[in-house]
């Protein structure tokens, strides 16, 4: 499925652009905020093609996506972008807002307002380690190269204000550029300069109109830009309807510019600054006084805080603390938390019998050692569940290590081994022991939890052992469907699936659709029809059914799951050419007519027909064979053979 269908597809099950009232994005997940939660089918969206995973969390809907997250969502932003935020177009921009915890609250906007900041925060802060990294090498010492980039590094922490005020504005919907002179009005050399000249001029308030307005330095900070954002998200929208059509363009912003600069700086920016220094105060104050324990508990639920999406909640603490103090004592967490998923997965990597999933936990693994831990909690540690408890407990000591070591990084970087270079000197050696014991201990301690692949199969394994040996038999001798019949042997049915179709068998490598190509659906084969019918392979349910009719979801009896895709990208057809016989959730029996097509039709439309038959649930497995790579085949011969 490609982005723009998959956009389609999430956007309709979210219940429609019209029930969108807020989206953002971060490194893997769609964050949806909805008029109506109950409109979202988050089990469909769990199961759509190209869906990690789908979640209630934080008042949001969480669709994760994984890497090609940015694509989807731009793609679901040009789909309904005259709607989405609530717009005036939208007939239910006047419904009543639903009731919300005011903690979600916070944590969404939060969320929604560091997460279109977070390219430039990570890019800044790598660049930062490569910077230190060189320093502390001695090379180029004093060169024009380094002082470049470190200016590069420095960009986004020193500039703060400018890139929140722009992100804030879309979050409280309300002008990005006079956000960008609230900003400019904290940033003015005005203010900074004389805020740095206060050690000599003894000199720290400028009058106006009688009331002082405190001298600060508001690089880098965080909460007064954002409170002094959203207080004129309503100072606009007040002074807007009192000012005359035709005079709006002229004096509406030179009003509420004339509010909101005086206010922020004589009652917001102070305001905003101290909260952010008490934040900072008191979580060094508790790693200070608890430093162990404090370590070990961030440690532990760091991963699951990834899971339900709210771990950006510590972003603007880190950014503070990096702002006031220099350096973070919540990222050294942060990194334990995202290495022992690593381990955790390389622990899966070991013990997994499954290819497939041998393939998702070596790659995704990689990937959480370089600070993008979803692909690894959600398609391989939290499957098995074991290896995700595993590494927290791994990352909780680590984290208690790094607290009692006092480690601390310097820079906001993605929490992973490149971003090494951006922690103290002094602790560096520290860190680099605990990165490592985290990788070890979360492989170890899966090693010893184990991740019983046959847990959630334990009925169908009981089902399917003594059939076993007859199934080997009959595929090894080439005996069809219509010898052992499915119907004569449930037993026997469970662990045998046949063709669905006639036609010519190729690798599913030659599908021209890499989600299928490279086994990220299932492992499976593909079949180029040579008629137009769908038969089911076994009896089940139907477990969904695409609205265009090009794909299947099939459920057999004991748990085996299919999905049957017809020709690549054929969605865009809309349902042209496709005839369903079935429903979703009908009870279908072996050899009964689930849909028909028309191939010529859909070639002549410029789509291959080629079907993908793949196994959806095949960790369940200890592998999945089929019976041929190539070669005729006719509806109902023995195609995918399942090893319990």
């Amino acid at each position: 499925m490609n982005n723009k269908d998959l956009a389609k597809n999430i956007l309709e099950l979210v219940g429609g652009e019209r029930n969108i009232s807020g989206l953002t994005h971060c490194a893997t997940r769609l964050r949806f905020v909805l008029k109506d939660d109950a409109k979202a089918d988050l089990k469909k969206l769990d199961q759509l093609e190209g869906v990690l995973r789908a979640q209630n969390s934080g008042g949001q809907v969480q669709v994760v996506i994984g890497a090609k997250v940015d694509a989807v969502y731009n793609e679901v932003k040009g789909l309904a972008s005259d709607r989405i935020g609530g717009s005036e177009e939208s007939p239910d921009h006047n419904e009543p807002k639903k009731k919300r915890n005011p903690v979600n609250v916070v944590l969404e906007t939060i969320a929604g307002i560091f997460t279109p900041v977070l390219p430039a925060l990570i890019g800044c802060g790598m660049i930062k380690c490569v910077a230190t990294v060189i320093a502390a090498l001695g090379w180029l010492e004093g060169s024009g190269f380094l002082v470049i980039v470190n200016m590069i590094g420095d960009l986004i922490f020193y500039f703060l204000p400018f890139f929140l005020a722009v992100s804030a504005a879309h979050k409280f919907k309300t002008n990005p550029y006079l956000a960008v002179a609230l900003a400019a009005g904290l940033m003015h050399p005005t203010i900074l300069n004389a805020a740095a000249q206060i050690a000599d001029t003894g000199v720290t308030t400028i009058d106006f109109l009688g009331m002082p307005i405190l001298l600060m330095k508001y690089s880098s900070s965080v909460i007064p830009i954002i409170l002094a954002v959203w207080i004129m998200s309503y100072v606009y929208r007040f002074v807007d309807q009192f000012i005359p059509k035709f005079l709006r363009v002229l004096l509406t912003p030179m009003v509420v510019l004339f509010i909101m600069i005086p206010l922020e700086l004589i009652v917001l920016g102070p305001i905003g600054s101290y909260i952010g220094d008490w934040l900072t105060q008191g979580i060094n104050y508790l790693f200070s006084t608890a430093g162990v324990l404090a370590g070990l508990i961030l440690g532990f639920f760091k991963p699951i805080m990834v899971m339900f999406g709210m771990h950006y909640a510590l972003m603007p603490i880190q950014v503070q603390q990096v702002a006031s103090l220099g350096s973070t004592v919540l990222l050294p967490a942060a990194l334990a938390a995202n290495l022992a998923q690593a381990g955790a997965a390389f622990g899966v990597f070991v013990l997994t019998k499954s290819k497939t999933m041998k393939s998702a936990a070596g790659s995704s693994g990689f990937t959480a050692l370089f600070g993008i831990t979803e692909p690894a909690i959600y398609g391989v540690t939290l499957r098995y569940k074991r290896p995700f408890f595993a590494g927290c407990a791994a990352a909780g000591l680590v984290g208690g290590f790094y607290s009692l070591v006092h480690a601390s990084a310097t820079a906001i970087s993605l929490p992973g081994i490149l971003a090494l270079g951006t922690y103290t000197a002094d602790r560096y050696m520290y860190v680099v022991i605990g990165s490592v014991a985290a990788v070890v201990l979360g492989f170890v301690f899966t090693l010893m939890a184990g991740i019983k692949e046959d847990a959630d199969g334990a009925k169908m394994k009981q089902q399917a052992t003594g059939a076993v040996d007859s199934i080997q038999t009959a595929v090894v001798s080439g005996t069809n469907a219509e010898q052992t019949s499915p119907q004569t042997s449930a037993s026997s049915s469970d662990m045998l699936i046949v063709s669905p179709m006639t036609g010519e068998i190729k690798p599913i490598s030659e599908v021209e659709d890499q989600a299928f190509a490279q086994e990220l659906m299932g492992k499976g084969i593909a079949i180029v029809p040579t008629e137009g019918k769908v038969y089911a392979p076994f009896d089940g349910m139907v477990e969904a059914l695409y609205r265009t009719k090009h794909a299947i979801g099939l459920k057999a009896a004991n748990g085996v799951e299919i999905l049957i895709h017809i020709g690549v990208d054929t969605v865009s057809l809309k349902g042209k050419y496709f005839n369903a016989h079935i429903e979703q959730g009908q009870a279908i029996k072996a050899g009964d007519l689930l849909v028909e097509f028309d191939p010529e039709g859909i070639t002549s439309a410029g789509y291959n027909t080629i079907t993908s038959i793949v196994v959806t649930n095949m960790q369940q497995f200890g592998d999945v064979l089929t019976t041929a790579t190539s070669g005729p085949i006719r509806e109902s011969e023995a195609l995918i053979k399942l090893i319990p």
